[in-house]
């Protein structure tokens, strides 16, 4: 990875970091943070694990300490947006992928992790270990839904795998495969020097 690209991911995660606090509170309620999906899939997705985990859990620091948030910052965002990053590359880039790692890290796993946290280090009283799921899984559906519908309106255009590459992230470009597999670029090459050929022919 070259400097510039470092210095790209840099720029684009403190982007996102920022974004991610703004937006936070639009359609937020006390266990659902549609938003704060949005951003863990979309990390996940242009940058890899490590770094959505990254943005979500500075995100998450930055809500506590400057909004008064709980600790649902944390236990809602950081598990679903490492899970999401992993799914996509286990998927081979398949965005339904990062969005079902997602749901699963935050609205099970992050929900479940929930519960002791609040209960026991905040002091919340009337919990059970399945109460903050069903909350948890109608943020991470919306907010899904939204990265879905976005970064495959990218990917039609390639413009998503223009942008990974820039960041230097893995991608998964299947046109450029299909054209390894079938010779195009050769076809089209060999198409080239015999049409020099005929026209050297015909001026000779």
């Amino acid at each position: 990875m070259s400097n510039h690209q470092k210095i790209l991911r840099m720029v684009f995660m403190a982007m996102m970091i920022g974004l991610g606090v703004v937006i936070s509170p639009i359609l937020r309620v006390e266990g659902m943070c549609p938003m704060a999906h949005l951003i863990n899939i979309v990390c996940a997705v242009m940058l890899g694990p490590v770094e959505a985990f990254t943005c979500a859990f500075i995100i998450g620091i930055i809500r506590m300490v400057v909004m008064g948030i709980p600790p649902l910052a944390l236990t809602g965002a950081i598990f679903g947006a490492t899970l999401s990053g992993l799914l996509y590359r286990m998927t081979k880039g398949k965005l339904i992928g990062a969005v079902l790692g997602e749901v699963i890290g935050t609205g099970i796993i992050g929900a479940i992790v929930s519960y002791p946290v609040m209960a026991f280090l905040v002091g919340r009283t009337g919990l059970t270990w399945m109460f903050y799921v069903p909350s948890f899984i109608m943020g991470t559906l919306i907010g899904g839904s939204i990265a879905f519908i976005f970064l495959t309106a990218l990917k039609k255009n390639n413009t998503l795998t223009e942008i990974q590459k820039k960041l230097g992230a893995r991608t998964y470009d299947k046109s450029q495969d299909f054209q390894r597999d079938t010779g195009s670029e050769p076809l089209y090459q060999e198409n080239q020097s015999s049409d020099s050929l005929y026209h050297q022919s015909n001026i000779h």
